[in-house]
């Protein structure tokens, strides 16, 4: 298998975004959350649409490059048990464990519940979370959803991998000649342009896995496209080569989106000019999204591939720990601004120990309790302790990812 240390780390700061995102929740106006502070903020919507238009898309390229790069394809059905193991554990632990602090909480801030912990989890495990003739879905996974999603999306590739395998070989090592660079170029956007027109005002996003078309069609073949993508240098130093065009492309479209979305909330004073009503303000702006989309993946993973790929001495720790805090930050984002929200500290003293609060928590945890304790290691998504008697210069050297074989 091939290491890339530009896919690594860039694994790792996808996953620690998700830490101020979930924060930012918690204080951004007009959008729901488990829990909301009294400190609420509507410019914080701009930078949150910036970083969410690719943040999950870029998790799911990541996971499809991961195996793209994990020399699975002959060790297909093996390495099925062993990924469906490796996610199903931490989905059901964290479902079962870590998640049912964050309904419990948000029910006593949204709903004024009065019962105990002991009370809540009973009602928790056998959906009895109702009020006014509606139930909460429980057990739930909330931000866990990821892994309910790339079990299922890892299976189908492990199944496509002869046709996948096909396609990475049509395509060659080489750099993207001028038909198949605009093609790199313009595809992605004209799929994901047709799922934001034609799919999503159908189908809204649910994370429910089942009936969530919108995020599937977005993010599946993404996945796909990552594994196909993974070992083709030639996209990579192109993608490397571009990244100032794309980065400068990716700015003018969510500049576009953001502008269009500021007037909408805030239109000009006095009439309109006849033409304004007549352009396709809606159409525009879903152009722009998703061509911000694209065009931010390839800037990331050009800049990535410039910038990221060495050997940096906190990556094979950071590799190891991101699962666990994955699992755990968005607990301890609710739980710690339940408890800080009545002292009123102010905004920024409140988030800054909100943000502060959880990245200690997960750092503790994890280095405490989680990497040290056998049993708990495979719960979190990490790999069992190695034996003292290995020897661990004639190890392997693997990618420490979520996303590849033990």
């Amino acid at each position: 298998m091939q290491r890339r240390h530009d896919i690594d780390a860039l694994r790792v700061i996808a996953f620690s975004l998700l830490i101020l995102y979930h924060s930012a929740m918690v204080y951004v106006a007009d959008w729901d959350f488990h829990i909301k502070s009294t400190y609420q903020a509507e410019w914080l919507q701009y930078p949150m649409i910036a970083l969410n238009r690719w943040r999950m898309s870029l998790l799911f390229m990541i996971s499809g490059i991961a195996l793209g790069l994990a020399g699975i394809e002959g060790r297909r059905w093996r390495f099925a048990g062993s990924r469906s193991l490796r996610l199903l554990l931490p989905l059901a632990f964290g479902m079962l464990v870590v998640v049912p602090p964050q309904t419990f909480f948000q029910i006593i801030a949204q709903y004024g519940y009065t019962g105990s912990l002991a009370h809540f989890y009973p009602l928790y495990l056998t959906h009895g979370l109702c009020r006014a003739g509606q139930c909460m879905l429980t057990p739930t996974w909330n931000h866990l959803w990821y892994l309910a999603y790339l079990l299922p999306y890892t299976l189908l590739l492990l199944a496509a991998v002869p046709l996948l395998r096909w396609v990475r070989e049509r395509l060659g090592n080489a750099e993207p000649t001028r038909l198949s660079a605009v093609l790199l170029l313009v595809l992605p956007i004209l799929w994901l342009l047709g799922v934001r027109l034609w799919l999503a005002p159908h189908f809204l996003e649910t994370h429910a896995l089942f009936d969530d078309w919108t995020v599937h069609a977005e993010s599946l073949p993404l996945f796909l496209l990552g594994y196909v993508l993974a070992t083709r240098t030639g996209f990579w130093n192109w993608a490397r080569r571009l990244r100032w065009r794309t980065l400068g492309v990716a700015m003018v479209a969510i500049g576009v989106e953001l502008g269009l979305r500021w007037l909408g909330h805030h239109p000009p004073a006095g009439p309109m000019p006849e033409w304004a009503p007549h352009v396709p303000w809606y159409t525009i702006e879903r152009i722009a999204r998703v061509t911000y989309t694209w065009m931010a993946l390839l800037a990331i993973f050009g800049w990535g591939r410039a910038l990221l790929d060495r050997p940096f001495r906190w990556l094979p720790y950071a590799s190891e720990a991101v699962f666990s805090w994955y699992i755990l930050h968005q607990t301890l984002i609710v739980a710690l601004a339940y408890w800080l929200m009545p002292v009123k500290l102010g905004a920024a003293t409140e988030a800054s120990l909100v943000v502060a609060g959880t990245v200690a928590g997960c750092l503790l945890l994890h280095e405490c309790l989680i990497r040290r304790t056998g049993w708990l290691r495979p719960l979190f998504g990490l790999k069992r302790k190695p034996s003292p008697l290995r020897n661990p210069q004639v190890e392997p050297i693997r990618l420490a990812s979520l996303h590849t074989e033990e």
